[in-house]
């Protein structure tokens, strides 16, 4: 038993990694060698000595007032790791069975933290449709779809992310081009993140464009939200979405999920949620 009743780490390497996943736990830019202490349940004087070893390779860079944040190591980590995730071809071949399994427009989004938590459009199956025709102008494109408040896609990711990461996104402004159905009250917003999670879809109504109305679902990896999967119809034509898009778009989020994790999933034409 570590000191102030903290459990300790059965070996350097495993405290190691404790304290590295206390950052993600916690949240926020900075840290300080207490709080890492409590959420990795370890004693202070193990966590700090792990942080000024870590600083020397990398790992942490240590700012003032005696404050940690992860360093340039941990992305180059993640970015290792995400440059063997799922080979474009397999998951653009998911997106085009999805598109003509609902008769919709399908889209990938990934979660891009870079510059503030938002999300980048990574491959789309639109057929022949012109993007123009959804509202998706130059400006749109920054802005609308760039945000995690705005649109089912969006706020798939967004139910998934630490609460400290949902409050940032939350201090953002809706976009002036968002769509007449977009969430502007926080309370209402926050509402539609709980359904999320308790459903584990998302359902979308001219939330980034007049006349269209959207269905997505979470791509999580080891239980880490990495993006979500959206189909988009225009809303005379799926006034309510029905469940078979919802399982549609499910079914595509899961196999988009196995190819993260390296296992394969070839889109199933046959499977009674695609029909």
């Amino acid at each position: 038993m570590a000191k102030n009743g903290a459990v300790g780490g059965s070996s350097h390497a495993e405290r190691v990694f404790r304290v590295q996943r206390a950052f993600t736990q916690l949240g926020g830019r900075a840290h300080g060698p207490g709080a890492l202490a409590r959420a990795a349940e370890l004693d202070d004087s193990t966590v700090y000595r792990i942080l000024q070893s870590g600083v020397h390779q990398g790992i942490f860079v240590r700012e003032g007032r005696g404050l940690y944040r992860l360093g340039s190591a941990a992305p180059q980590l993640g970015l290792k790791a995400l440059a063997h995730s799922p080979a474009p071809e397999a998951a653009h071949a998911l997106l085009e069975a999805l598109r003509r399994a609902t008769g919709g427009l399908a889209f990938l989004y990934l979660l891009a933290p870079f510059g503030g938590a938002h999300r980048q459009c990574a491959d789309m199956a639109v057929g022949d449709s012109d993007l123009t025709e959804l509202g998706m102008t130059p400006r749109a494109v920054q802005t609308v779809e760039h945000s995690l408040r705005v649109g089912a896609a969006g706020r798939a990711i967004l139910a998934y992310l630490p609460e400290t990461i949902q409050s940032e996104v939350l201090d953002r402004p809706v976009p002036a081009e968002a769509g007449p159905g977009a969430f502007r009250d926080d309370v209402r917003l926050l509402a539609s993140l709980d359904r999320i999670r308790t459903r584990g879809y998302a359902l979308g109504h001219e939330e980034c464009a007049a006349g269209w109305n959207e269905c997505a679902a979470p791509v999580t990896w080891d239980g880490l939200v990495m993006g979500s999967v959206l189909v988009m119809k225009p809303k005379q034509v799926m006034t309510r979405c029905p469940v078979t898009v919802i399982g549609a778009v499910e079914q595509a989020a899961a196999a988009l999920a196995d190819l993260g994790r390296g296992s394969p999933s070839e889109p199933d034409e046959n499977d009674s949620r695609l029909k």
